[in-house]
């Protein structure tokens, strides 16, 4: 199990509302230096959260990362840009002592001229979808809108499992530690 303290989550200056949520759900007033599961960060306030929360906790760099790989993977069928892939790969590697940082770089910078060039096209797309989608009714928008919704609701809960999967020691359970 992974684990951070309020006192490290406090050095980084947490939002009001997501520390004064954590804080009433343990019963506390003030940091300290416990040990807090981030399972329980999890539960208390939510995904985003415990996301944030990661920050605190730079000895588990390796997890992070390789719960972003994860992440990456699941929706990696929808990319079609080498360089995309790549940077996911080389990320991978590095996690696993396999690369250098330089190696990251180049990856991590290739990966971003990768996304300008998807932003722009993306752009392009979603003012002729628009204009489209006004030509055709609200109600196909709606459709479309309720459709996007439940998909990602669908990837945000996959993504909260493979998270509390990780904090729980997962990464052991399959040779990945």
């Amino acid at each position: 199990m992974l684990y951070t303290t309020l006192n490290k989550i406090r050095a980084h200056s947490p939002c009001i509302e997501g520390w004064s949520k954590l804080l009433k759900t343990l019963n506390k007033t003030v940091a300290d230096d416990e040990i807090l599961p981030f399972e329980t960060i999890l539960e208390s306030n939510g995904l985003d959260d415990a996301l944030w929360c990661c920050r605190s906790a730079p000895e588990y760099d390796r997890e992070w990362r390789l719960y972003a790989v994860w992440c990456a993977r699941q929706v990696q069928h929808l990319t079609v840009d080498v360089r995309s892939i790549n940077a996911v790969d080389v990320a991978e590697s590095y996690a696993n002592g396999l690369t250098t940082a330089e190696d990251m770089g180049a990856a991590c910078d290739a990966a971003c001229d990768a996304a300008n060039a998807a932003a722009s096209a993306a752009a392009s797309a979603a003012a002729w979808d628009a204009a489209r989608d006004a030509a055709r009714g609200a109600a196909r928008g709606a459709a479309r809108g309720a459709a996007n919704a439940a998909a990602s609701a669908a990837a945000w809960d996959a993504q909260k499992d493979c998270f509390l999967w990780v904090v729980n020691g997962g990464l052991a359970a399959f040779g990945k530690e």
